[in-house]
């Protein structure tokens, strides 16, 4: 019988030989700075997901705001307000650790995704966290990402997943709520429907 070991691809070459060679368009998409090209689907992009890297591992969290949210400060630099979150702070404990940063923005109805790749590093300049405030209430910090890569990826993943699809979306009542969620896992210490009950104001009273 043969082992789980025996179809373990370890190699660079056993994967070249599985996948083939690259495309010409995939290589010439990349550029080392934000091409003219790219800067629309930034500034049309309401919704990005931010990737780091540290020693305690790996994170990955949902950013969100108007679209455009994501500052195009020149052709090397991008600029990601922090707001308010559950003060976790995976990522920003991470970036301390390694500032390699990765970004895939995504824009509603459209198929194709912009991914960059770079460095950042947090800023609490008074006059940055000023120029990112919302409702009055500014960011406790700002990323500066120094970019190193930009390339978009195709519209395959968001059409075989019918992303953009409103017959796909679901009723929130589908899943489990948050607050059945909590108790679950708190072995009832958390009382699920009284968090459930306050989740709409506090979201609405906290969202910047």
């Amino acid at each position: 019988m043969q082992q789980d070991n025996d179809f373990r691809v370890t190699q660079p070459e056993q994967l070249a030989a599985l996948y083939g060679a690259v495309a010409k368009a995939s290589e010439t998409k990349v550029t080392s700075f934000l091409h003219p090209a790219y800067r629309p689907f930034i500034e049309a992009s309401p919704f990005a997901v931010l990737a780091t890297a540290g020693d305690t591992g790996l994170d990955v969290s949902p950013r969100g705001d108007p679209a455009g949210f994501i500052h195009i400060e020149n052709e090397q630099t991008l600029l990601l307000p922090d707001r308010r979150g559950n003060n976790r702070i995976d990522s920003m404990k991470n970036i301390l650790r390694d500032p390699r940063v990765a970004l895939l923005f995504l824009i509603p109805g459209i198929g194709e995704t912009l991914r960059v790749n770079g460095t950042a590093e947090i800023s609490i300049d008074p006059d940055l966290l000023e120029r990112f405030a919302m409702e009055g209430n500014r960011p406790k910090t700002v990323l500066r990402i120094h970019i190193s890569s930009v390339f978009f990826q195709c519209s395959r993943a968001v059409i075989r997943s019918r992303l953009w699809d409103p017959a796909t979306q679901l009723n929130r009542d589908r899943l489990p709520s948050t607050g059945s969620i909590l108790k679950a896992i708190s072995n009832a210490e958390i009382d699920g429907e009284a968090y459930d009950k306050a989740l709409p104001g506090r979201l609405r009273d906290t969202l910047y």
